[in-house]
Order: C-alpha cells, then structure tokens, then sequence
C-alpha cells in the first residue's frame, strides 16, 4: 500500500508548518479526533486563563485519542485548531508547535472563535489521521 502524501504544490505558499493537500491511499484506516479542550479525566478545566497550559493539554487528550485508535501525531492528516477570541495565539500555538513539526506537516485550519462548549476553554483541538498497515 502506499504511504499517505502530503504535497505543497507549487504556486501555493511553501509553508514548513503545514501542508495543503493531503492524499490518503485506498485501504488505510481513517481515524477522527473529536474536539479536545484542557480538561483532565475527571473533565476539569485545567490552566484557567493560560492559552499556552490549555493548548498543552488539550494535544495530550489528542494524543490520548489517537493511542487508542492505533495512530500517533505521525499519523495526522489534519488538525483543526480552535482559540477563543482575545487568547494569546503566539503562547497557546507556541507550546504546541515543537510537537506538531515534521518534515511532512499535517494540514492545518485554525480560526478565532466567541466561545467553546467547556465553560473557561480557550482552545479546542480535533484531528483527522490515517495509517497505512503494511
């Protein structure tokens, strides 16, 4: 089977933090995240205020999603990144960007929202993966 493709055409902006088109192989299992807030187990709020702690911990839930589904950060396609309007964007990305880097980015939507669904969040973050077996 072959690999999953991450293409930055030419005539698009050449962006080493993402991709813009990704093709997934016939056969691979698709694998998708629902939206993760900073909440721990037991669904409290962690890091009240702070984009940077909240971006951390809402990727350490992502991660624990994907584990179990069989997939890694290595695995997504896409991430869609969601920060309430007035959080700090260069802390809350900031604390999350050494983990997301790799020499074939993932796709990557991110946009400013009123509000998210956790009382207190100020950042949401869902992914889609694919892996290839074989």
């Amino acid at each position: 089977m072959s690999p999953i493709q991450r293409l930055r055409p030419p005539g698009l902006v050449n962006s080493p933090a993402f991709s813009h088109v990704a093709v997934v192989p016939p056969g691979a299992t698709t694998i998708y995240v629902g939206g993760q807030n900073a909440v721990d187990q037991d669904g409290k709020l962690v890091g009240e205020g702070d984009a940077a702690i909240q971006s951390a911990r809402a990727l350490h839930n992502a991660k624990t999603a994907l584990e179990a589904a069989g997939a890694g950060l290595e695995d997504v396609i896409q991430w869609t990144v969601l920060f309430v309007e007035g959080a700090d964007l260069p802390a809350g990305y900031g604390a999350i960007a050494a983990q997301l880097a790799s020499k074939e980015p993932p796709l990557v939507t991110a946009a400013f929202v009123a509000g998210l669904g956790v009382p207190g969040a100020l950042v949401e973050i869902s992914a889609v993966a694919a892996v290839v077996s074989g």
